[in-house]
């Protein structure tokens, strides 16, 4: 009798050590809705007004955006092209000698702040802001070209929409060239983009106007190199890889446990644990919960510095514990997300400890991004790229439980 209540009470102690492990991991057990969430490129916010949707954002204490300062890559943009016209010969520049500048603009999409602050940078710069970034709202402009004051006109603004219902489509941009070259003629004496994407794709149209500057916006690879041929005449980086590594840099100091201002200044202003720092300036903005790159130009005078294979020496490998995080991009046809953003990350990522896990859309459909993210139990960290600016109920949906 003796033996079998001690054998019991060596199974009952057995039973509460098991019972009490499983209970000390179910408490290490974090819920989808507790995880880091990053959203990044695309601001959540209302594609109409442009207001942040601070819903999203407040989703929960781990929820923050990486994105670059789009009002102020809009006047960098601006400010190059008058920098541009202020030292071109007004002789070559007004082909037709009317004494009016007539340029096209490529607008990616109406309904993304940044497209709208590119266009807003551009009118400004030329005179021909009307307090609107719909393309049919403008006014009369002037500018400075070789000392001389010229009148401005937007001849024609156009968002690149493809037949599949894709938004900053560089085919739909070679086409809308080929009509404005054709419609305007020697009245075009300037074209400017929202993106790289559809100024090299305006190249593309086999009527293209010889010696017509046309400006861009990304610092894409074939973009830079085309500045260094004399074929683009500029475009502006939004330090791609301060954006890539900043959106890597925020999920990892939220997965070591990171709270408060330490998210968004280690490794950004001051080093990580790890001894990262991410070298171009990134700022943060309390009121948006959102980290932005700072942007710069690049034109022939520094088109070199930006060429493809220059990654920041500031992060480096770590020995940091591997975690696993999904990540969408919004459009695999996309040229500064596939060219440019996917593999900065797929360098980053590595270094800092991250399984990445990256899942793509068509640009078209949310939905082809959605039914792609899932399986979300596996996975320490999200980072969200949507296919439209308000649709981040859709993802964060699906993180609730």
């Amino acid at each position: 009798m003796k033996k079998f209540v001690l054998v019991m009470l060596f199974i009952a102690m057995a039973m509460s050590m098991i019972f009490a492990g499983g209970s000390k991991d179910a408490k290490k057990t974090v819920l989808n809705k507790d995880k880091p969430l990053v959203f990044f490129n695309r601001q959540p916010s209302d594609p109409v007004t442009g207001s942040i949707d601070m819903a999203a954002m407040n989703f929960n204490a781990n929820t923050y955006y990486v994105g670059f300062d789009a009002a102020g890559g809009g006047a960098v943009q601006g400010k190059l092209i008058t920098d541009f016209l202020a030292k071109a010969d007004p002789n070559k520049i007004d082909r037709n000698g009317d004494g009016i500048i007539g340029y096209v603009l490529c607008i990616g999409d109406v309904g993304h702040n940044d497209s709208k602050a590119r266009t807003e940078g551009i009118r400004k710069a030329l005179g021909t802001w009307n307090g609107s970034t719909d393309p049919t709202v403008k006014k009369e402009g002037s500018v400075t070209v070789g000392g001389k004051k010229f009148k401005v006109v937007e001849l024609e603004g156009k968002a690149m929409t493809g037949t599949d219902g894709s938004t900053w489509n560089a085919n739909a941009a070679t086409e809308a060239m080929g009509g404005w070259a054709t419609k305007f003629d020697k009245a075009i004496d300037l074209v400017v983009s929202n993106n790289d994407g559809m100024a090299m794709g305006c190249l593309q149209a086999s009527n293209y106007p010889a010696g017509v500057p046309i400006f861009g916006y990304d610092a894409n690879a074939d973009a830079v190199e085309a500045i260094g041929a004399g074929k683009l005449f500029g475009t502006v980086s939004q330090n791609v890889d301060a954006q890539a590594a900043g959106t890597l840099q925020v999920i990892r100091n939220l997965l070591d446990g990171l709270t408060g201002s330490d998210v968004y200044t280690k490794g950004f202003s001051v080093p990580d644990q790890y001894g990262n720092k991410i070298t171009p300036e990134v700022q943060y903005k309390a009121d948006q919960r959102g980290l932005f790159a700072l942007n710069g130009p690049v034109d022939p005078s520094n088109w070199k510095s930006y060429t493809e294979g220059n990654r920041d020496a500031g992060i480096k490998q770590t020995t940091a514990a591997k975690k696993k995080v999904i990540l969408t991009i919004y459009n695999s046809a996309d040229n500064f997300l596939s060219s440019s953003y996917v593999p900065a990350l797929k360098y980053y990522a590595p270094l800092m400890g991250i399984d990445l896990t990256i899942v793509q859309g068509d640009g078209q459909s949310e939905a082809s991004c959605l039914d792609k993210f899932t399986n979300l139990g596996n996975f320490d960290a999200y980072a969200i790229n949507m296919v439209k600016t308000n649709s981040a109920a859709d993802y964060t949906d699906k993180l609730k439980y």
